[in-house]
């Protein structure tokens, strides 16, 4: 190791240049005299130490153009900051004002699938319920439709009494049908299910009975339908379905047909069509005779002539009206033969699977109606 003066040890701060008035040079000095090279090291390096401590300037920087640049730099420095400081904001408030709109769509969209899955589930309720009516009205003797809405009080028995008898012939066209859906899925022989199906056949005739004798006690309440339910009125005939129009529809249920099957058919479907047009050609002449003659009766009333006139005329008009339960009476032979011709043309397992479509068609109706019925309203 080099050996250092004692001249070298002073040198390194020339900021101390009185050896008498400076403590720690002069007790160096006083040590250099004594140490050797190893000794002198060691003490140079608590000299530094020393110095170090007692400097007055040992935390401030003696540069004055260094102290100005740096506090320009700082300067400069703060003012981008705060210009980006500034930018992050615009930047988050934007991402933020995002955010919360997203979670408002978010929040929207799960309120409209709640309100979707109650709606749901309440019309599922509903067409429980409906069940249960239709079983307490069965068993009470008032007949509640199937649509949902308790059916009003009519104004005569006669009324009154077909929504009963109505309600139990639909109750017993269900069971018929599915022990009838059961023996096709089942594979019963073609003589059991025989059986089932003529018996089928001969239920749509009570329903034709019953309301031939409803037609007499009030034939506007089978002409409009009020026994139905809203879905099944808007595809009304003459008090019921349009032949033709189901023997379209079971066609293509019933396929693979032969082709003396599907001539057959067709001959009946036009045979059909031609014979509702001519009741719907009846019912539009009668309802313009019938406008005719209550329109014979408009003017100023008050003398004895005039009353007379006018009891003659309503008493025309009645006479007309009476005609309408014919109209129903024949609508309702065309229904019956249609299904009657159709048993015939068709093979017993056929017949099933026509029986059964027509079932299924008839209470999608229905079913139809009671969601309408139960559809939220804004």
């Amino acid at each position: 190791m080099p050996r250092f003066a004692p001249c070298s040890l002073i040198s390194w701060d020339k900021r101390c240049t009185s050896r008498t008035h400076c403590p720690p040079r002069r007790a160096l000095h006083q040590l250099n005299r004594s140490l050797t090279s190893s000794e002198t090291w060691h003490a140079f390096l608590d000299w530094e130490f020393m110095m170090a401590e007692f400097s007055p300037r040992t935390d401030t920087s003696t540069d004055g153009d260094t102290d100005d640049k740096a506090m320009g730099f700082n300067n400069g420095q703060s003012l981008g900051l705060v210009v980006s400081d500034a930018s992050d904001k615009s930047r988050d408030q934007k991402t933020l004002r995002r955010l919360a709109q997203n979670r408002e769509a978010a929040r929207k969209s799960r309120l409209r699938k709640k309100a979707y899955v109650q709606q749901l589930e309440s019309s599922r309720m509903k067409l429980s319920q409906l069940e249960q009516e239709l079983q307490r009205a069965r068993q009470q003797g008032i007949f509640i439709s199937s649509s949902g809405e308790q059916s009003q009080s009519t104004s005569g028995n006669g009324a009154s009494s077909f929504h009963v008898e109505y309600a139990r012939w639909l109750e017993e066209q269900n069971r018929r049908i599915t022990e009838l859906r059961e023996a096709v899925s089942s594979h019963s022989g073609d003589a059991e299910l025989r059986i089932i199906v003529d018996g089928a056949v001969a239920h749509y005739d009570d329903i034709f009975r019953i309301k031939g004798d409803a037609a007499k006690a009030d034939v506007f309440h089978i002409l409009s339908g009020m026994w139905k339910t809203p879905a099944e009125r808007c595809f009304l005939w003459l008090g019921g379905f349009r032949s033709s129009e189901l023997l379209k529809l079971l066609i293509t249920q019933l396929e693979p047909l032969t082709e003396q099957q599907l001539l057959a058919i067709n001959n009946l479907q036009q045979t059909s069509q031609q014979a509702e047009d001519a009741l719907s050609q009846g019912m539009d002449a009668l309802q313009q005779s019938l406008a005719e003659t209550l329109a014979g009766s408009l003017g100023p009333s008050g003398s004895s002539g005039n009353v007379a006139n006018y009891m003659g005329q309503m008493a025309m008009a009645m006479g007309k009206l009476g005609t309408l339960e014919g109209f129903i009476r024949q609508a309702d032979n065309l229904r019956q033969q249609t299904l009657q011709q159709m048993h015939r043309i068709l093979t017993t397992r056929q017949s099933a699977r026509a029986l059964i479509a027509i079932n299924d068609y008839f209470s999608r109706l229905r079913a139809l109606s009671s969601l309408w019925l139960a559809r939220p309203r804004e």
